[in-house]
C-alpha cells in the first residue's frame, strides 16, 4: 500500500487559501537581471531571454527522493489525504469550452488557448490535488510549428486559406495538460467455455451430383480459473477542454521519463486545472483494466474459441498520481469557426480539426470521373 504519512484528523481545519496567484509560483527571476527565467525544452534548463543567464532545474532533492510517490486512492476518496497534497490556484474559466487555465496575474483579458474564445480573466480558485509528476517539454515552439506545418501539408482537402493562416499565424501555446495515472494489483476468477474446432464430412447434392464437403463444428467445454495482473500507470485524461480523440491520438507518452513535479518546469508555460474528478477518472481507468482482464481470461481459456460467462475481479493496493503532460497548441478562428491543433510536446505527433474545401473535393470528384471515363473509353476502343 501507499507509504503516506498518517492522515490528519477528519476535523482538521482546511489549509489557508494561497495568498499568491498560481502563476506567481511559476515565475523565477533571473539572479543577474531580474527578468523571468523560462524553461528551455531544447537545453533542459531555465534560460533568461533577456540576458541569456541559465540555471539548472534541481530535481535531486526533496520528499520525492527514490521516485515519484503514489498516493492512496481510498484515502483520497475518504478526504483523508495529507493537507500538503492539496493546493489552491487561481484560474480563468473559458465560457465556451470550460477549460480552467492559469494566466499571469497582470493579464486582464486573453484568448482561450483551447478554442480561441476571448475571455476575461477572473479570480476564481481551484482547489485540487497537487501534481506529483510531469513530463517536461522536449520540443521547443519552432520544432512544434515544423511538425504542425508538415501535418497541414498532408491535408490536401483543407482550404488553402486555413493552411496559410495557420502557418503564418500566431505563436503556439505550450500547455501542461492534466492526467491521472492509476496502479492496481488485481486477481480475477472467471467462468467460461473453451471451444475446440473439428470437422465432419457429409454428402450433399449439387447440380445433380453427390459431393463430399467438410463442415466445421465446435466442441465446447466448461472451464474456470483465475488470472492475475498488476496495472501500472493506467493513463486517464483529466481535461474536458480537448476532445479525447485528440489526446488519445498523441499517445504513446514516454511515462518512464516522468520527472517529480517542480514548478520550474512550468516557467514560461501554462497549466490546465483538472476537470475530471478522481472518482470519475478511476471509473474510466477501471474500464481499461477490465478490457485487459477480459483479454487475459480469453488467453487463459485457450482453445480455438472462447466464451466468457463471468469475471469477478478483486482490486488491491489502488494508488494514483496527478501528472502533467506537455502539449503545444494552436487555436484558430477561420471564417467564424474555431479549429484546434495539438502537438505532443515530446514526440511531435500532431492531431487537430480541419475544415473541408468544397472546391477541392468537387475538383477531385470531377477529375476522378474524367479519368474513369477515359479509362472506359480506351477499354471500349481496344475491344
Amino acid at each position: 500500500m501507499s507509504d503516506l504519512p498518517p492522515p490528519p484528523p477528519s476535523d482538521a481545519p482546511p489549509p489557508p487559501a494561497s495568498s499568491k496567484d498560481a502563476t506567481d509560483e511559476h515565475r523565477f527571476p533571473c539572479d543577474q537581471c531580474g527578468a523571468d527565467f523560462r524553461f528551455d525544452p531544447d537545453r533542459g534548463m531555465l534560460v533568461c531571454e533577456h540576458c541569456g543567464n541559465t540555471s539548472e532545474v534541481d530535481v535531486a532533492t526533496g520528499p520525492w527522493e527514490g521516485g515519484i510517490r503514489e498516493l492512496d486512492f481510498q484515502a483520497a476518496m475518504n478526504n483523508l489525504l495529507p493537507l500538503q497534497e492539496m493546493e489552491e490556484t487561481r484560474v480563468s474559466t473559458c465560457p465556451n469550452c470550460a477549460a480552467q487555465v492559469e494566466f499571469d496575474p497582470d493579464v486582464h483579458s486573453a484568448e482561450c488557448p483551447f478554442c480561441a474564445t476571448p475571455v476575461v480573466t477572473d479570480t476564481g480558485t481551484h482547489r485540487h490535488i497537487k501534481p506529483r509528476g510531469l513530463l517536461p517539454f522536449a520540443l521547443d515552439e519552432r520544432a512544434a510549428h515544423d511538425a504542425m506545418n508538415e501535418w497541414l501539408g498532408k491535408l490536401w482537402f483543407a482550404p488553402n486559406g486555413l493552411q496559410e493562416y495557420a502557418r503564418k499565424g500566431r505563436k503556439l501555446t505550450g500547455i501542461y495538460v492534466p492526467f491521472w495515472t492509476f496502479d492496481a494489483d488485481t486477481s480475477s476468477d472467471y467462468r467460461g467455455e473453451r471451444g475446440t474446432v473439428y470437422y465432419e464430412t457429409r454428402q450433399v447434392m449439387r447440380d445433380g451430383k453427390m459431393e463430399t464437403e467438410r463442415v466445421q463444428k465446435i466442441r465446447w467445454t466448461r472451464v474456470s480459473g483465475r488470472v492475475k495482473r498488476f496495472f501500472d500507470d493506467v493513463l486517464v485524461l483529466a481535461s474536458k477542454a480537448l476532445p479525447k480523440r485528440y489526446t488519445d491520438a498523441l499517445e504513446p507518452w514516454d511515462l518512464s521519463a516522468m520527472e517529480p513535479y517542480r514548478p520550474e518546469f512550468l516557467a514560461g508555460f501554462r497549466a490546465e486545472g483538472y476537470q475530471v474528478d478522481l472518482d470519475e477518472g478511476f471509473a474510466e481507468a477501471k474500464v481499461k483494466m477490465d478490457q485487459q482482464i477480459h483479454r487475459d481470461v480469453k488467453f487463459d481459456i485457450g482453445g480455438d474459441r472462447q466464451r466468457v460467462h463471468n469475471i469477478d475481479t478483486e482490486m488491491r493496493d489502488i494508488t494514483f498520481k496527478h501528472v502533467l503532460l506537455p502539449v503545444w497548441m494552436a487555436a484558430y478562428k477561420y471564417r467564424g469557426q474555431s479549429y484546434r491543433f495539438v502537438v505532443n510536446g515530446r514526440s511531435g505527433r500532431v492531431r487537430g480539426e480541419r475544415p473541408w474545401s468544397v472546391w477541392k473535393i468537387t475538383f477531385a470528384v470531377v477529375l476522378g470521373l474524367i479519368v474513369a471515363g477515359g479509362i472506359g473509353y480506351l477499354i471500349a476502343v481496344n475491344q
